[in-house]
């Protein structure tokens, strides 16, 4: 009950992380304009490499920690304190190298600045704190504090184009604050740090390892909007990171899963319950695929109609990039199904990054190229195959370990209800005129053809939420 619980107030989260940007990404894209939307995009890419590294590997590697010994209230505060002094000397020297690089950087220096607000906010998070407590409860609700805000702001503040240092402000400044608010949490969970009992440095090594698979992640995340704006424009990378922004809203939904389940499988392996990891991980299969394959042909079927609707004619483009971004929903599902719930818990941290490194260096092989010949298009096929080799070579070593029958049970029934729905939505589209209630009607009935093929090919998604409701 407890990882349901986590997974529903993810869940709940996700959901206003949706809604929200129903209403300001329409409104950001119509004030800020296209050249707008890429300047804050490109800065802030270049912005976030300097974060992932103060970082550290900080988030996952917290997380599993303060799982392993959160039963024990000084190892805990012990713990806590180590990492938490150990982020702030990295933030520094990160902070102290981006001031060293917008020293030289003099075209968009402003904005860069502003952006860098979201490096000291990384000092501040301890959100991996929680989250290794499986107390999801606090992060998320002041995630929603800090939405709900910094959307009153955008709204209130951000009227014309050259409101752009603003918004990046009302981004950045929201991030710190709302990290900040967690803090008060900490009075009855952990204790006054005892200086000369701290061995920061022992965190280091392991940390700095579960950085280099983040490391390869933003090689094709991030580095893909500054390639594009390189090699391309920068009206293109903020195009790719519109249609981005919409498929990570989506992907939420079903990765959310992996997040609350991390902590519990970390403590599960911690307590030598193997059988219990592994069967949580078949279970989570069936719900992450459910969701994905609903979701990818959902996005290919509606994206266009979606774009003109929601960005507006002048971004039509991106309608085009989303459709061919979809798939990637299932990689991804898949990826972080193997590594964030089984790989990461059981300390196979090396074949975790093995597997990132393998995504991260093929992506960088194929984007050059691929943004040269077919620009932004070009970078959306490359990050597709890179996202599809992390998942395959993860499949390749865990395949002595898990049953893959069990893994895979439904897939092909989630695929052929999937198909049929995309299909039909297709179909349908072109008859039905460009309006919020024609989207709506095709999303409404995407997903009732969807539930209802599920439930006639009795997938195991199906007979889990029916023996779900049957217990509740």
């Amino acid at each position: 009950m407890k990882v349901l619980k986590n997974y529903m107030y993810n869940a709940g989260y996700q959901i206003l992380n949706m809604i929200i940007p129903l209403f300001t990404y329409p409104y950001i894209t119509r004030v800020l304009s296209r050249t707008g939307i890429g300047i804050n995009t490109s800065t802030n890419s270049v912005v976030n490499y300097f974060l992932l590294v103060g970082q550290l590997g900080i988030m996952i590697y917290g997380n599993r920690e303060i799982a392993t010994v959160r039963d024990d209230p000084d190892k805990r505060t012990k713990v806590f304190w180590e990492i938490t002094f150990l982020k702030f000397i990295t933030i520094a020297v990160a902070y102290v190298a981006f001031l060293i690089f917008l020293n030289w950087e003099h075209e968009y220096q402003k904005y860069f600045f502003f952006q860098s607000f979201l490096i000291i906010a990384g000092a501040f998070d301890i959100s991996w704190f929680f989250m290794g407590l499986e107390d999801f409860r606090k992060t998320v609700l002041r995630n929603m504090l800090v939405k709900i805000v910094s959307t009153i702001l955008i709204f209130t503040l951000i009227k014309q184009p050259s409101d752009l240092g603003a918004y990046i402000l009302i981004l950045t400044l929201s991030q710190l604050l709302g990290n900040l608010t967690l803090w008060p949490y900490l009075k009855n969970l952990v204790g006054v740090p005892k200086y000369k009992e701290l061995n920061i440095l022992r965190h280091f090594s392991p940390a700095l390892i579960l950085l280099l698979p983040q490391i390869a992640v933003t090689l094709y995340t991030s580095l893909n909007r500054t390639l594009i704006w390189k090699l391309d424009n920068v009206t293109a990378a903020g195009f790719f990171d519109l249609s981005d922004k919409i498929i990570q809203l989506l992907l939420t939904l079903v990765t959310s899963l992996g997040v609350v389940l991390l902590p519990h499988m970390a403590h599960l392996f911690g307590n030598n319950k193997m059988d219990e990891v592994k069967s949580y991980l078949y279970k989570s299969a069936n719900v992450m695929l459910g969701l994905s394959v609903a979701l990818t042909f959902g996005i290919m079927a509606v994206s266009q109609k979606f774009v003109l609707i929601y960005y507006g004619r002048p971004y039509q483009q991106v309608g085009e990039l989303m459709a061919i971004q979809a798939p990637v929903i299932i990689f991804i599902a898949l990826s972080n199904l193997i590594g964030q719930q089984y790989l990461l818990p059981t300390r196979r941290n090396k074949q975790y990054t093995v597997t990132i490194t393998v995504g991260s260096v093929l992506n960088v092989i194929f984007s050059i190229p691929a943004i040269l010949t077919f620009g932004v298009e070009g970078a959306m096929y490359a990050a597709a195959i890179a996202e599809l080799a992390v998942t395959v070579s993860q499949l390749i070593v865990v395949r002595h370990e898990l049953d893959f029958k069990q893994l895979f049970s439904g897939t092909w029934k989630y695929l052929l209800a999937g198909l049929v729905m995309g299909i039909t939505i297709r179909v349908i589209d072109p008859m039905l005129k460009l309006s919020i209630l024609n989207l709506a009607l095709e999303v409404v009935l995407g997903g009732a053809i969807y539930v209802v093929l599920n439930i006639v090919l009795r997938t195991p998604l199906a007979q889990m939420v029916r023996a779900f409701v049957k217990e509740h």
